[in-house]
């Protein structure tokens, strides 16, 4: 019953904004850096510009348009599916999470593209990976809770809401001791040891404590926790709904 869930999601994304997003989004983030920054530091500035702003946004527009069809209709059209409503909003989940991967290969395959052709790899293919991947690990919590902030808020509210979370997390948070306190901040506390870039962009400095590879399993442990409890609470509130 799943799969077919996650395929009529995708139906419903014909003709929204978000496959364009797959693509789009990357595209900007690399000219950006490549415009404003470029040699040696196209790659930690389009790193940069990728987890703190842009992503994020895209990410919360995603699944603000995955509700927002069904919100319009007050949810009368899935209400009347013989289909658990628990099941509708993992679907919904799963879908996002798919999309949220291919949109980390795309961009990772353009920032890999960039450097090896025209400004050079500043970090290495197997560091990109490896925080591509973190990226997207750390951030699959943010799906069910934008999903639910889209539900209950709108999608403009969705989107200021986690585009502050983020901002606060990277700003205050990451290069602190209190880093795995606020899910924001995870993200750019891992790609600390892993890109040896610090939240602001800049590079790491020899020797400092943040390039200790030893919060990277705590980091992604606690980013999983919070996408299952986010699944399993907002699953139960979209659940509520066949009560109504």
């Amino acid at each position: 019953m799943l799969p077919h869930v996650m395929k009529a999601e995708r139906l419903k994304w014909k003709r929204t904004f978000i496959p364009k997003l797959v693509w789009l989004t990357p595209i900007v983030t690399l000219l950006l850096s490549a415009g404003l920054m470029g040699g040696n530091f196209f790659q930690t500035g389009a790193y940069n510009w990728w987890y703190t702003m842009l992503l994020p946004g895209a990410l919360t527009i995603c699944c603000a348009l995955t509700v927002e069809k069904d919100s319009k209709l007050k949810y009368h059209s899935i209400l009347a599916m013989p289909i658990d409503m628990k099941t509708i909003w993992l679907g919904k989940i799963l879908t996002c999470s798919a999309w949220l991967l291919l949109i980390t290969v795309v961009f990772l395959i353009g920032i890999t593209a960039g450097g090896m052709t025209l400004f050079g790899n500043s970090i290495s293919i197997g560091n990109s990976l490896t925080g591509s991947f973190l990226i997207f690990v750390t951030f699959l919590w943010q799906i069910p809770l934008c999903l639910f902030l889209a539900a209950k808020c709108g999608t403009y509210m969705a989107i200021l809401l986690n585009l502050v979370g983020n901002i606060v997390g990277v700003a205050a948070l990451a290069d602190g001791g209190l880093w795995f306190t606020f899910p924001y901040a995870i993200t750019a506390r891992l790609l600390c040891p892993t890109l040896h870039i610090l939240p602001n962009g800049l590079p790491v400095q020899d020797g400092s404590e943040l390039l200790s590879t030893g919060v990277i399993v705590p980091g992604v442990t606690i980013a999983l926790i919070w996408f299952a409890l986010l699944t399993f609470f907002t699953a139960r509130w979209f659940k509520r709904r066949e009560a109504k």
